[in-house]
């Protein structure tokens, strides 16, 4: 046996070949062995040792080709370079079909694709990265197909339906072109994990803020106070209660005037009439809130200084007695039982200027425009009669009268002037009637009515939220606060036990005081503004203020 044939048995008692390996990973597991093979092949048994120097150069020979890289990697995974090539090519070969994706490869190796490392999701503290869609040329091609299409103007002649639409559509391109979208995000959003914080909420939320969310105003259906009014006269057609704008309370107690402080909580006796049998019908104060007129039975109206507690004039050319009071500056307006209403200049001697015949019976409502331009008056006869401003200097003493409204099936005592709108006029009617109305005085024409099931008293418009209030009689005997100008219902205020007859406004705009018969006077505070809207209401008034100031100096 040849010294090469006696290395190549050598070999194969070891266990050695030398095949080449198909794999790198073979190649390197067969490197061990071989290493730990020649260690062991060193110090064996008699047979290696008589190998000599050309077994040694075929066992160098055969670990070098064992070790050489120049056969090709069949298994290995793609380059790099290839991928992005056939990625490339299959983008431009696939053809848009909904609900498969553009991205096949065309290479049939069952090797993953993924880079190793990339199957982990990086963490993120907003939640995860933004999604970027897929988009192939054809998808943006027949997208905007689409939007063309939803531009052009329609055909009506054309009558093909949409199933044949849809037919020739899948015929052609293999999908149905409506359902291609170049975005199409559906299903429900993922939630949120348990304990997640989005810090971009406080930057970007649509939630209202606080300040912005709109509060529901709380009314309390109990008065803030209540005070007594013994001996009050139960008449439906007198006014029997006014509030001044110093905080004054005026009430007519049968023949006695009594004033109550608001602020102070004080009461005092203001006048008391002379003969038993008279007793007071009527009260009004001035703008300023330092005189106060008083009507009576006797047909006299008095004119009261009430800071010195002096009576400055009475004044008598009714004959009849007078049951209610409208002031305009300097001008005093009076209605009587006659059906007549005299106008008074203050400030002459004869001071009888003007009556105002347009009622057949008593007259009980009586209310000058908050611009003085017009004079608003209500009767027993259910008519609301509307009259001019006084002309000064004027020779003819009888008003003429601008329009008379007779909607109303019954007396019409409450009339109330839009403190914002200076060309509307609320108006109620009695039992018979029951409604409230709403008219425009420069057309005549009534804008809304209101069937309030009840007896109508008084009315009035708080300004502070734009809302109108009603007094009721028979057979509510309540308050009500209506929304302006829907007249929906706002709110209830029960609590007399008998027909509420005045009610009245604040000065601050924030409470209703009510008089009824069960001779009490009670405080419905219902119309706080909220502390910010008032500021910003004060800074307006303070600033109009100061621009007048200026103008004068």
């Amino acid at each position: 046996m040849s010294q090469s044939q006696k290395s190549r048995v050598g070999f194969k008692s070891c266990g050695v070949t030398s095949t080449k390996f198909k794999s790198h990973k073979e190649r390197r597991e067969r490197r061990v062995i071989l290493l730990n093979e020649r260690s062991t092949f060193s110090s064996g048994g008699d047979v290696c040792e008589n190998l000599d120097k050309m077994a040694q150069f075929g066992f160098e020979n055969d670990i070098h080709s064992i070790l050489k890289l120049d056969m090709p990697i069949t298994n290995a995974p793609m380059a790099r370079w290839q991928r992005k090539a056939s990625s490339s090519n299959t983008a431009g070969l696939s053809s848009l079909s909904p609900g498969k994706s553009a991205n096949v490869s065309l290479s049939s190796s069952k090797t993953p694709t993924k880079t190793p490392g990339k199957g982990k999701k990086t963490p993120s503290k907003m939640g995860g990265d933004r999604f970027i869609p897929i988009r192939s040329n054809k998808q943006m091609d027949v997208a905007n197909f689409l939007i063309t299409k939803e531009n052009e103007p329609v055909d009506a002649n054309t009558s093909v339906s949409s199933e044949s639409q849809k037919f020739w559509s899948v015929t052609l391109n293999g999908y149905n072109i409506e359902d291609a979208k170049i975005l199409h995000l559906g299903g429900k959003p993922l939630n949120a994990p348990e304990g997640y914080q989005n810090n971009l909420k406080v930057l970007y939320s649509q939630a209202m803020t606080p300040a912005s969310l709109k509060k529901n105003r709380y009314i309390s259906s109990s008065p803030d106070r209540i005070l007594d009014a013994p001996d009050l006269r139960n008449d439906f057609y007198l006014n029997l209660l006014d509030w001044s704008s110093r905080n004054i309370l005026a009430v007519a107690l049968n023949n006695n005037v009594y004033l109550w402080d608001a602020a102070q909580g004080d009461i005092h006796l203001l006048m008391k009439m002379e003969r038993e049998e008279d007793y007071i019908s009527s009260l009004s104060w001035t703008k300023e809130g330092n005189y106060l007129a008083v009507g009576t039975s006797d047909c006299k109206v008095q004119l009261w200084d009430v800071e010195n507690q002096k009576r400055l004039r009475s004044m008598a050319s009714h004959t009849a007695r007078i049951g209610v009071l409208s002031w305009n500056d300097h001008i005093l307006s009076s209605g009587s039982r006659s059906g007549q209403i005299h106008h008074h200049d203050v400030r002459v001697a004869d001071h009888h200027i003007s009556t105002l015949a347009g009622h057949s019976q008593e007259v009980c409502g009586l209310k000058w425009s908050p611009d003085g331009r017009y004079l608003a008056s209500g009767g027993n006869d259910n008519l609301v009669c509307l009259w001019p401003r006084v002309q000064e200097g004027s020779s003819n003493r009888d008003g003429q009268l601008i329009r008379c409204l007779n909607e109303h099936q019954g007396a019409v005592k409450a009339l109330a002037w839009c403190p914002w709108q200076s060309n509307i006029l609320a108006s109620g009617g009695g039992t018979s009637d029951r409604h409230i109305r709403t008219w425009n005085v420069n057309t005549g024409s009534c804008i809304s009515s209101l069937d309030t099931q009840s007896q109508i008293s008084s009315l009035l418009f708080a300004p502070n939220y734009k809302e109108l209030v009603s007094a009721h009689g028979y057979a509510h005997n309540n308050v009500v606060i209506w929304k302006y100008p829907s007249l929906t219902k706002v709110a209830e205020l029960n609590g007399h036990d008998g027909r509420v007859l005045n009610l009245i406004l604040s000065p601050d705009n924030t409470t209703v005081a009510t008089v009824a018969g069960d001779e009490t006077i009670r405080l419905w505070k219902c119309f706080e503004m909220d502390p910010a809207t008032k500021k910003s209401k004060e800074r307006l008034v303070k600033s109009a203020s100061s621009v007048i100031h200026q103008s004068i100096r």
